[in-house]
């Protein structure tokens, strides 16, 4: 649930649109109430990726990389994010210490930019600097996640057109 919220964060997305409760079968009141605030709570925040600003173009584009790296997030998921706390509050103070921060950044972040890098070039050649506008990011960190991208040769950089695309 907390890896799920940060990636949410990563693409652009409220988090709070994403909540958990855990309700027995017995408390039709409490299911009622839950689903309720729920629905006030995402009516307040209006249609997804228009209240954060996103088109609905960039919105698919930033969903389609998120579920090609699911595996991936499964993986640090389980080798590096799986622990065991006895109360939420425990949980939250791990998924928000700098460790968790820092290998969100440095490991979830980048991959999640250059699938969306490698996403957004499946559908056509584009610019170091029209790439960073239609997601978003600062021309230095798609130019980073262009060369990882291209020394793993899953890019390729046309000096005709002054364009990458997929290799």
């Amino acid at each position: 649930m907390h890896l799920a919220k940060r990636v949410l964060e990563q693409v652009g997305i409220n988090p709070d649109r994403l909540r958990l409760e855990w309700v027995s079968a017995s408390e039709g009141m409490r299911y009622a109430d839950v689903m309720n605030d729920f629905g006030r709570r995402l009516k307040e925040l209006g249609p997804i990726g228009s209240s954060e600003g996103i088109e609905k173009e960039a919105l698919k584009l930033k969903f389609a990389a998120v579920k090609k790296i699911l595996p991936f997030l499964k993986l640090v998921e389980r080798e590096r994010l799986r622990v065991r706390f006895k109360t939420e509050e425990e949980y939250t103070k791990f998924f928000s210490s700098p460790e968790v921060d820092a290998l969100i950044r440095e490991v979830i972040a980048e991959n999640l930019a250059i699938s969306q890098i490698l996403t957004l070039l499946g559908r056509k050649p584009l610019s170091t600097r029209e790439i960073a506008e239609v997601l978003r990011l600062e021309p230095a960190d798609v130019a980073r996640c262009l060369n990882v991208s291209s020394q793993q040769g899953l890019i390729r950089y046309n000096e005709t057109k002054k364009r990458y695309a997929i290799a």
